[in-house]
Order: structure tokens, then C-alpha cells, then sequence
């Protein structure tokens, strides 16, 4: 094999291994330098991937330690995408990651700002009242 055969472009394979919905957007997240290739940070979206190479950067809440497998040829399903990447975070950190945890912490119904009907009856009090803003 030649050299051009083994490689790939880092916002391809991204995207090829379903880390990104769009080419574009694993291209602007290369580009902001938010990504490491074997320790080494990469700004560029043209960077040649190869199998072995370790990348790590933040997805969502959590930092994702991936081993590249292969280079996928196409945009597949997540099964086949799923083919092209070995997981090396620890067990512990995808157990907490699961999707039944939510990202978005639960509050107390009626925290937070008041409702358009609390408003009307706040600011019917404060006219009868006579208080002013």
C-alpha cells in the first residue's frame, strides 16, 4: 500500500465514524484546535490519520480517548461506524456517560422565573398596592 492509501483526512474520518453530523462542523472543530492526534494538538483539517493514532478531545461533557481501528470508506450506519474506533476511556467513565443519566440537572417545579400567569397576578398586587417599579 502507498501512503495515500492508509491515510485519511482527519474531518473525514470524524465524520466517517459518526462523531460529527456534518464534514463541516469535524472540520471547524479541528480548525479551533480543540483536537490532539497522539498527544500533539492539530489545528489543521487536512491532518493524514492513520490505524494507530490516538486522538483525544472534548465531546459534550466528557473527554474522549479514541484509538483509530481503520479508515472507513463511507458514512455508515453507527454499527459499522462503530468499527472504526476503539473506546479507550475507562469502563467506569461510559457506564456514568449513559444516556439515561441527564445532562441537564432537575429542578423543583416552580423555581426559577415566575409564569406569565404569576406575573399578571404580581403585577395586579403591586397596583393595588400602590408600589411603583
Amino acid at each position: 500500500m502507498n501512503e495515500t492509501e492508509d491515510t485519511l483526512r482527519i474531518d473525514k474520518w470524524l465524520w466517517h465514524a459518526r462523531f460529527f453530523k456534518s464534514r463541516t462542523l469535524a472540520a471547524k472543530f479541528v480548525s479551533a484546535g480543540h483536537l490532539r492526534i497522539d498527544g500533539a494538538t492539530v489545528s489543521k483539517a487536512h491532518f493524514m490519520i492513520r490505524p494507530g493514532h490516538v486522538l483525544t478531545f472534548p465531546l459534550g461533557n466528557h473527554i474522549r480517548i479514541i484509538r483509530v481501528e481503520k479508515l472507513g470508506e463511507r458514512r455508515g450506519p453507527a454499527p459499522e461506524a462503530q468499527l472504526l474506533y476503539h473506546d479507550l476511556d475507562p469502563p467506569e467513565l461510559r457506564v456514568a456517560r449513559s444516556p439515561e443519566t441527564p445532562l441537564v440537572p432537575v429542578r423543583d417545579a416552580g423555581a426559577g422565573r415566575p409564569t406569565k400567569k404569576e406575573r399578571r397576578a404580581i403585577d395586579r398586587l403591586r397596583a393595588d398596592s400602590g408600589v411603583s417599579d
